[in-house]
């Protein structure tokens, strides 16, 4: 017996009959969209009704909106964000282009050893950058004569931050854009003796120029909404996120930071919108005739990338190697001794608890999150296709909803429900609970992605042939989907770790006396003027994940490996 006929034996022609396994699902699928909603909708729904209401809770309808376009102040921030993403943007792409086009479309050595250091500023703060700039180019910085009299704290410090944090986004999108191009197109350019020039501006670039603007709009989308760049460095130069935390921290003015935060919610939507439509067509231009693209050795063009690639690898050390060093010097400019004086964080009411918070949110968020995200994923792309295809689409909707919604944003939204009067869930407010479902749901989004994707891999057979075998789908989940799709799963895990380990603006108003962790506790040391040690607690965050990261490949490679082994018994 086929398993077609296996599948089509539980499938009759009449009305579907529902099995307990259908049942479940059909109470598994309600549950998870009623957790999403609670999750986000929820909270983005008192934050947009929140801007709406004074501050004794009256309506006022566009009251609010009407006096922040009309502060000059507050409305310049708007063009400020703009600039700031704008420029940053295009200058990370376009490094990020040469880079990719490096590791893609030459023979030039070492690639292995760029592909790495590519990724390598994912593991640090986008605050510890910032705080590295500013020993290098500050008031007292080693090449602050290089600015030529211009200031490191305002639009220039935020740029050169910004591009150093968003390179590595973009380098990974282009660079699978490349990836993706048909050799054959090459092959017929040389045949006609095609030009490098031409084949460069009519095949390379066309062939991959979705991929450029999702790597635009991605870039764009995480500058103009950043916040611990600018906090750090961007002195007086304000921008859409300084504002929100000014006016909720600052001024205790909730009803003018949920407007804020409206007003930066509306652009990130629309970039979030137009790389969803873009993703979609780079996907449906792809064919399946394509032959994969192998480069042909030049020794001029691999000299001269390999050149580009040590010299974008030499910056990053720089700044890591900055911020390191400087973590270490006992009083900058003036004695530059070296000392372990300013990882003794007790001495400025800190301390190493700090760390240890990170550390444990880390792991929660990891732990907790890998499985809310894997089985989410799985309720939606799995158990039977024919039903409950609504609820499937309210899901998947719902799933691709927190790429579109800030940080900062976010954890505002989460302050304002978690303390709405007669809230069952009040009481997670300022614990490490919070925390983690702030920085499982920002970054849900390309967590379930790639579960799915590696559900996609998988036959629908699978399930066919466990419902005709009478096997439970509880069994056939922890016996067959999950071993197949366990690279995907650590892959998650380890994706939460570390995003869990450098992000501030989802948790910013969120931590309480007990749950502050060590990105936060950064900028709270820059503020007090103690950046030595910022850099120090920085610098720890970097170590911890680079050692989580080594940690989880080894401990990876080593359960893929038993698992092969289980599976060929």
């Amino acid at each position: 017996m086929t398993t077609t006929t296996l599948a089509s034996s539980r499938k009759p022609a009449g009305r579907l009959k529902l099995d307990r396994d259908d049942w479940i699902i059909r109470v598994l699928l309600i549950g998870f969209a009623g957790l999403l909603v609670v999750a986000l909708i929820i909270p983005l729904y008192m934050l947009i009704s929140r801007s709406f209401h004074d501050d004794t809770g009256a309506f006022v309808g566009l009251s609010n909106y009407v006096l922040y376009f009309e502060t000059p102040a507050l409305f310049q921030s708007i063009n400020n964000s703009f600039y700031i993403a704008s420029v940053s943007s295009v200058i990370s792409v376009i490094l990020a282009f040469a880079y990719a086009y490096a590791l893609t479309r030459t023979c030039m050595k070492f690639k292995g050893f760029f592909k790495v250091m590519a990724v390598i500023p994912l593991l640090s703060p986008g605050i510890l950058k910032a705080i590295a700039l500013v020993y290098w180019f500050g008031n007292q910085g080693l090449l602050k004569e290089m600015l030529m009299g211009h200031s490191i704290y305002g639009s220039i410090g935020i740029i050169m931050g910004s591009v150093f944090w968003t390179f590595p986004h973009a380098v990974l999108v282009i660079a699978t854009a490349m990836a993706l191009s048909d050799l054959r197109l090459y092959e017929a350019a040389d045949s006609m003796r095609t030009s490098s020039s031409r084949t460069f501006f009519t095949i390379t670039l066309p062939g991959i120029k979705y991929g450029l603007i999702s790597a635009f709009m991605i870039v764009f989308i995480r500058i103009f909404t950043d916040f611990g760049i600018p906090k750090v460095i961007g002195g007086n130069y304000n921008v859409l996120a300084t504002d929100i935390y000014k006016e909720v921290v600052g001024q205790q003015n909730f009803e003018m930071g949920a407007v804020v935060s409206v007003v930066l919610l509306i652009p990130a939507l629309f970039a979030f919108i137009i790389d969803r439509i873009v993703t979609g067509k780079q996907v449906a231009a792809l064919s399946s005739r394509s032959v994969p693209f192998s480069p042909k050795p030049n020794k001029w063009v691999d000299g001269g990338m390999m050149a580009y690639c040590l010299l974008i690898t030499f910056l990053m050390f720089c700044v890591l190697g900055m911020a390191q060093f400087a973590s270490l010097v006992k009083f900058w400019p003036y004695n530059m001794e070296l000392t372990l004086d300013h990882y003794k964080f007790d001495m400025i009411g800190v301390g190493w608890s700090n760390f240890f918070n990170s550390l444990w949110l880390s792991i929660c968020a990891s732990v907790f999150g890998t499985f809310i995200v894997f089985l989410g994923a799985y309720l939606v792309e799995k158990p039977r296709q024919g039903q409950d295809t609504i609820i499937r689409q309210i899901i998947q909707f719902l799933a691709m909803l927190p790429l579109a919604v800030p940080g900062l944003v976010l954890g505002l939204s989460y302050l304002f429900f978690i303390n709405s009067p007669g809230n069952p869930f009040g009481f997670l407010y300022g614990t490490v609970a919070i925390l983690a479902i702030s920085t499982v749901t920002h970054y849900y989004t390309p967590t379930h992605l790639m579960a799915v994707t590696a559900l996609k891999q998988m036959d629908r057979e699978f399930e066919a042939v466990s419902a005709s075998l009478k096997v439970p789908l509880s069994k056939s989940f922890w016996r067959i989907t999950v071993p197949v799709c366990m690279p995907a799963i650590l892959d998650i895990s380890i994706y939460l770790f570390l995003n869990a380990m450098t992000t501030v603006s989802a948790i910013i108003f969120l931590y309480g006396p007990l749950t502050e962790v060590a990105s936060i506790a950064t900028i709270h040391m820059d503020e007090l003027g103690e950046t030595a040690s910022a850099a120090a607690m920085g610098m720890l965050i970097v170590y911890a994940c680079v050692i989580v990261r080594v940690l989880h490949g080894f401990a990876a490679s080593k359960i893929l490996n038993r698992l092969q082994a289980w599976r060929y018994r």
